[in-house]
């Protein structure tokens, strides 16, 4: 059976159960387009480390935000949202971070009403990719003023609030904002959004988290041992090979290989009911 088939095969399979595993499942609780992309932004910039602690995390945040997060972030105050966020700690970032986050959302729908409008501002739709776009993005967001959270002056030193918006300028994968992307950009199919309707695509690159970097590589999609902006392209572009449209559609199912059934890149029982397993390197006879 050839590539295509697998991965096309692979996508169809997808699940609830997969999506309820996933940072993507706090978007679907709402239906309005505006709560989604509030929810998107929140949900992505947090997905990092072990997705328990996520999920657990996450339903700390949208307990607070209540039934709609963007009423919740044109309403948002920083001096409110610090006593309301003290306790919080994911990781590297702290209830400060997170008010940075919310003020950023609120400033970019001040501005151009969404936040899609706000990345569209930013996108150059004759690109080959977003890398531009995403560059332009990241500055653009890091550029704002966070006085009102951190006080006077630029964003402190102790702060990782800058984590959250990397830029591929950097070499950076970019792995959350390009999930992020592709959650708003891609056509709603049961699992991504199709909330933003002026990226194409074709113009998305692949998340690439720990999963995406093992699985590609054992699919020969990539050579790079490195988790960075060119795996990244290079990974996507071998997708594109197989779905110019649409290459990232695959990303949520190879993903899922990992996070949600357990492949963890050895030879085990496991890989005996794999449906990649004929392409790939490491369960492969």
């Amino acid at each position: 059976m050839d590539i295509k088939t697998v991965l096309d095969n692979l996508y169809t399979a997808r699940s609830t159960r997969h999506l309820a595993n996933d940072p993507l499942s706090f978007c679907h609780r709402f239906a309005a387009p505006e709560d989604r992309e509030i929810a998107g932004l929140v949900a992505s910039c947090l997905a990092y480390g072990n997705v328990k602690i996520i999920l657990r995390n996450l339903e700390t945040v949208f307990a607070a935000l209540g039934p709609s997060p963007r009423r919740f972030v044109e309403r948002f105050e920083p001096e409110e949202g610090l006593r309301l966020f003290a306790g919080f700690k994911h990781r590297f970032n702290d209830g400060r971070d997170l008010c940075a986050l919310l003020l950023a959302a609120r400033t970019m729908i001040e501005e151009a009403d969404t936040i899609g409008d706000f990345f569209l501002g930013c996108h150059d739709p004759h690109a080959e990719d977003i890398t531009s776009s995403l560059t332009e993005f990241s500055a653009s967001l890091l550029a704002f003023d966070y006085a009102p959270v951190f006080g006077s002056g630029p964003i402190p030193a102790d702060s990782y609030f800058p984590f959250f918006f990397p830029s591929p300028a950097s070499g950076s994968a970019c792995k959350r904002l390009c999930m992020y992307l592709r959650w708003m950009v891609r056509p709603a199919d049961g699992i991504d959004l199709g909330v933003w309707k002026g990226v194409p695509p074709g113009q998305l690159v692949i998340p690439v988290d720990a999963h995406i970097r093992r699985i590609c590589r054992s699919l020969g999609f990539t050579k790079r041992k490195q988790a960075d902006w060119r795996m990244a392209r290079e990974i996507t572009a071998a997708l594109r090979q197989l779905d110019p449209a649409d290459p990232v559609k695959y990303d949520f199912p190879l993903c899922h290989l990992g996070i949600s059934e357990g492949c963890d890149g050895t030879v085990q029982p496991l890989c005996r009911q794999c449906p990649v397993v004929e392409l790939c390197g490491a369960g492969a006879p």
